[in-house]
């Protein structure tokens, strides 16, 4: 009994020392992202449940400034100097531009990142695994060889790919060249349409018409926060359309081979908790993302006409919608 009794004092006691060290502060986090679309909402929503899981209150021991930048890669910078002069205890960035702009604010204040492509080419972070900086986060980087293959044996008669993207932003170009390297060895051509904005998405979309065979959008935030404009277009013109983020399935593309971006956001989440209870954030790995499935919807094939392998689908796909909408495979 006494066992016991010491047993369930020392639980209480070392409850009390975990919550009071969260409780002693109430850590403020600035937290912003290039535009609003699902993936990188789903983003944000999985940094804070990481948070959360890892034993921090929100609005006890943490609130969360959030920014949008607005497609508007000049609001990143002010956005970023914001939460400098504010003198956060933590940023979360989301996407390349927005964590260019943090690191170029902010010399001191820790900061993660995650959505981004190339966080060494674009400067972000020295390197992979520990930085030896203030800086770390999550990779976005997809397997874009895998997701031509598996879109082309999806649609094998296809060599004409078309995509749509903005090339000022330097997260997508990264994915553009081992897009067009990847079509190419397959024997196919890869048609680009560019925008600066997204009100100009659906112009391009149009311009596709009859030059592509299927359309295959990437990273580009631009052109999948107007990803319902490329969908009409191509509903209304019988043109295969894929993407490579899971979520713009559900918002009308036929399949989608690419990481789930609630689970970015929590490991990067991971990552700020860690720093958070005291850990260096030059200690911390930065790394990629992981867990990549497959997303196949029938009722989109359908109304972009579109007859998909079937037999192949339903082995494949790690979720999979019938034709009427409804999930018949997969959570």
């Amino acid at each position: 009994m006494k066992k016991v009794t010491l047993a369930l004092t020392l639980l209480v006691l070392t409850g009390l020392i975990f919550t009071s060290n969260l409780s002693a502060k109430t850590f403020r986090i600035g937290e912003f992202q290039i535009v609003s679309h699902p993936a990188l909402d789903n983003d944000s929503r999985g940094f804070r449940a990481a948070l959360i899981d890892a034993g921090f209150v929100e609005g006890k021991d943490f609130v969360i400034e959030r920014q949008n930048a607005q497609g508007d890669q000049a609001n990143c910078a002010i956005i970023a100097r914001k939460f400098e002069g504010d003198k956060v205890d933590l940023i979360h960035a989301i996407s390349t531009p927005c964590a260019q702009a943090s690191v170029k604010a902010s010399k001191k204040i820790p900061i993660v990142f995650s959505s981004v492509t190339d966080p060494v080419a674009t400067g972000i972070v020295p390197r992979m695994g520990k930085t030896g900086t203030h800086v770390t986060g999550v990779s976005d980087r997809w397997p874009i060889t895998l997701q031509c293959q598996m879109y082309q044996d999806l649609l094998p008669h296809a060599k004409r790919w078309g995509t749509i993207y903005n090339p000022g932003d330097v997260n997508v170009t990264f994915h553009i060249k081992e897009m067009k390297e990847a079509i190419e060895k397959m024997g196919g051509k890869l048609i680009e349409a560019h925008v600066s904005t997204s009100a100009e998405v659906m112009q391009a979309a149009q311009s596709l018409v009859g030059r592509v065979d299927a359309i295959h959008i990437t990273s580009d935030n631009t052109s999948v926060s107007a990803f319902e404009s490329i969908v009409k277009v191509c509903n209304e013109n019988d043109i295969p359309l894929f993407a490579g983020d899971r979520d713009s399935v559900p918002r009308g593309a036929i399949a989608a081979y690419g990481p789930d971006y609630f689970l970015v956001g929590y490991t990067a989440g991971k990552k700020a908790a860690q720093i958070l209870k005291g850990q260096d954030p030059s200690e911390i790995p930065a790394g990629l993302a992981s867990d990549y499935s497959l997303w196949v919807s029938l009722k989109n094939a359908k109304a972009q006409g579109v007859k998909l392998p079937r037999t192949l689908i339903k082995k494949a796909a790690d979720k999979l919608w019938d034709e009427d909408g409804k999930v018949i495979k997969g959570e």
